[in-house]
């Protein structure tokens, strides 16, 4: 664009910029200024906060050296005050060390005089040894020369050497030693046998009062309970038929009389007997009861039976603390519960036994296991003896070589009825522990009113002696106590008194094993201080 003439300048638009130029160049000047302005203050602000921090400065280095310097002539006190303590202390020491020193100078001294004293002393007295050392050889010598005249005079007179002399001597001196020997040897061998007697029954006692058995009679019948009568002829069968199966099957008789809802079930042989028990109880619960049936009962009441034979076996065996038995050997142990002698239940006599032997052959340092096994397995072959030829003892030691068992159970077993020698320690025990089970009283066949009539006979035995004042059977029946009037039987009498209640209770009473009569005298002397 071009424009032309002349160009007019309005002077009321040009002053309001010009006041904001002018403006701007105010405030443009005037912030340097300022800038230098605080820039001055500022260093003379931070000149006079740099005086002030050298004048604190100097004043605490100042202060540090006043301290210092009180500090070091206190510790130069004190060290010259230690070393003051420390030279008295020097001094005290020195003092006490010439003290004692003089003290063992002067002890010294005085053992140095007394050592002198007593070389002269042992000088002297060794001069006076040496004299009568001399006397004694000398007198030793004329001692020698008398005793050779003597020696010579002797054989002189007894026409014996010297050496036959000896010899003599010693031929008499051996034989009264040996006959001293003899009577010595038949002392000790007495009292030995006193003691081993004592303590026999003291291991004997301690092992029955700790072997607590109880015992319980068997018998040869059962009687099986009937819920009614009518169950009798039932049992009976149509002509019979079924009481006759079941005799023939188990060969128990059944007894069926006017007894109230009972059968009576006779054998001599307790596992037959028990099978017919068991045989019969099933069929009255089962009601149906005809031959075939009680066939069928009858075989199932042997497999139980046989089941719970095996169990009895084991739980003997475990009772007994025995392992590693053959298992026909168990069930054998359990047959013995269904099996008597003289009245005795052998599987509870087996364990009495295993348990007596086992606690005497540890009071005797024997082997325990071996008795405990023996004793158990001692009466084996009383389980089969009905089956097969012999005794039980042969019939035993078949059973245990069969089932491989050691050679010193075997030995054990085979000698409890003095068939064998015993040749250890454990079959003596064995021996033993049977003997005891079986002599026990009540154990074999007899009942408690005749145990009962047996003590008080023995008692009365006793008491029909004159001058008893009362007499007492202990021991279940193993030992009678009488006791005596002293004014009417004196210590002569009471020896004749005992021997003759023994000999009539030996002529007038049937017992197992011996009666001890212990007569006792005693005399008292009573006063009273008034």
């Amino acid at each position: 664009m071009v424009v032309e003439g002349p160009i007019k300048i309005n002077l009321e638009e040009v002053s309001p910029i010009t006041n904001e130029i002018m403006t701007v160049v105010a405030v443009v000047v005037s912030v340097p200024a300022g800038l230098v302005i605080g820039y001055f203050l500022r260093k003379r602000t931070a000149e006079k906060k740099i005086k002030s921090a050298e004048e604190q400065a100097h004043s605490i280095v100042f202060e540090a050296t006043k301290a210092a310097e009180t500090t070091k002539k206190e510790k130069l006190i004190e060290a010259k005050e230690e070393i003051h303590k420390l030279r008295s202390e020097i001094d005290k020491e020195k003092r006490d060390l010439r003290a004692e020193n003089q003290r063992t100078e002067r002890r010294l001294l005085q053992k140095e005089e007394s050592l002198d004293k007593k070389s002269e002393n042992l000088e002297r007295k060794e001069e006076g040894i040496a004299k009568k050392k001399k006397d004694l050889s000398d007198r030793q010598a004329k001692i020698e020369e008398l005793f050779q005249q003597q020696m010579e005079e002797l054989e002189r007179i007894s026409g014996l050497t010297i050496d036959d002399a000896k010899k003599q001597l010693l031929e008499d001196v051996e034989k009264e030693v040996r006959h001293d020997a003899v009577v010595m040897i038949k002392d000790i061998e007495s009292r030995a046998k006193e003691d081993a007697n004592k303590k026999a029954k003291e291991i004997i006692a301690y092992a029955i009062q700790k072997c607590a058995a109880d015992y319980v009679a068997e018998s040869t019948v059962s009687v099986v309970s009937l819920p009614n009568d009518e169950m009798k002829g039932r049992i009976i069968g149509r002509e019979g038929r079924n009481i006759r199966a079941l005799e023939t099957l188990t060969g128990v008789d059944l007894i069926i009389d006017d007894t109230p809802e009972a059968v009576i079930l006779s054998s001599f042989d307790p596992v037959r007997r028990e099978i017919a028990r068991l045989a019969l109880e099933k069929l009255i619960v089962d009601g149906r009861i005809h031959p075939t049936r009680i066939e069928e009962m009858v075989e199932k009441s042997k497999k139980e039976l046989d089941q719970h034979i095996k169990e009895v076996g084991e739980n003997a065996t475990f009772d007994c603390g025995i392992h590693n038995l053959h298992p026909e050997l168990v069930k054998l142990i359990g047959r013995l519960q269904y099996r008597t002698s003289y009245g005795q239940n052998v599987l509870k006599h087996s364990l009495e036994v295993s348990y007596l032997a086992g606690l005497m052959a540890a009071e005797l340092g024997a082997d325990v296991r071996i008795a405990k096994r023996a004793g158990l397995l001692h009466d084996i072959g009383k389980a089969v003896d009905y089956e097969m030829e012999g005794t039980h003892i042969e019939i035993g030691m078949n059973l245990l070589k069969k089932y491989r068992e050691s050679k010193d159970v075997i030995h054990a077993m085979s000698t409890h009825h003095g068939d064998y020698e015993p040749e250890t320690l454990e079959a003596v025990l064995v021996t033993a522990a049977d003997a005891v089970s079986a002599a026990r009283p009540g154990a074999r066949r007899e009942t408690l009113d005749t145990y009962i009539k047996r003590l008080e006979t023995l008692e009365a035995i006793a008491n029909s002696y004159e001058g008893i004042d009362n007499s007492f059977a202990i021991q279940a029946g193993r030992e009678i106590r009488v006791m005596v009037l002293p004014d009417k039987v004196d210590d002569d009498r009471m020896v004749l008194l005992a021997r003759e209640i023994s000999k009539r209770i030996e002529d007038e009473l049937d017992y197992p094993g011996q009666i001890k009569v212990n007569v006792i005298r005693e005399s008292r002397a009573v006063d009273y201080a008034k």
